[in-house]
């Protein structure tokens, strides 16, 4: 069974555990993080605070920006983007990862508790009933005060995330407690 994850396309970038995982993976990325990626390889703003880190993760943000910008990805991207909240086709990465990127739209629910970005994320994980992936831990503690109906993991714990985790169910009932 194939999980899904909503995750910003920079810690894919980042993360390269998350690109050879044990189980299959569609991460779910929204729209607007494909596009933050330009600013972050072109940008004199480093992405990590080690220089060696950070030369090598702007060359993953150049090679993850270079997969979306193949042609076939890029029709499918597009498609995508002509209707709002509307899906991708997988874009077919190996056979145990695919991405799936979604013309999500901040609508402000959250108020200013969340940047647009991460109302995207949010919407995006609920509206799809699947988890998010974030190395966040002020993310994740804004998620759990403002009561999101999202269930959210951090990086750390991605392989417990693909095993498996916590089912719907029982996160919702855990979350009573």
């Amino acid at each position: 069974m194939r999980r899904r994850f909503v995750i910003e396309a920079v810690m894919v970038a980042t993360y390269g555990q998350l690109l050879v995982p044990n189980h299959p993976v569609d991460y779910v990325i929204p729209y607007s993080t494909v596009m933050e990626l330009y600013d972050m390889k072109e940008g004199a703003e480093p992405v990590m605070d080690d220089p060696e880190d950070d030369r090598h993760v702007k060359s993953k943000i150049g090679e993850l920006i270079e997969f979306f910008q193949d042609p076939l990805n890029r029709k499918k991207i597009e498609r995508a983007l002509q209707v709002p909240w509307r899906e991708s086709s997988p874009l077919i990465l190996n056979e145990n990862v695919s991405f799936i990127i979604m013309n999500a739209m901040d609508n402000a629910q959250f108020g200013d508790g969340f940047d647009p970005i991460e109302t995207e994320q949010i919407l995006t994980a609920s509206r799809l009933q699947i988890p998010m992936l974030t190395d966040q831990l002020e993310l994740q503690d804004r998620i759990i005060e403002s009561e999101a109906p999202v269930q959210v993991y951090d990086i750390e714990d991605f392989e417990f995330a693909v095993e498996g985790g916590m089912a719907g169910l029982d996160w919702e009932t855990s979350r009573d407690l």
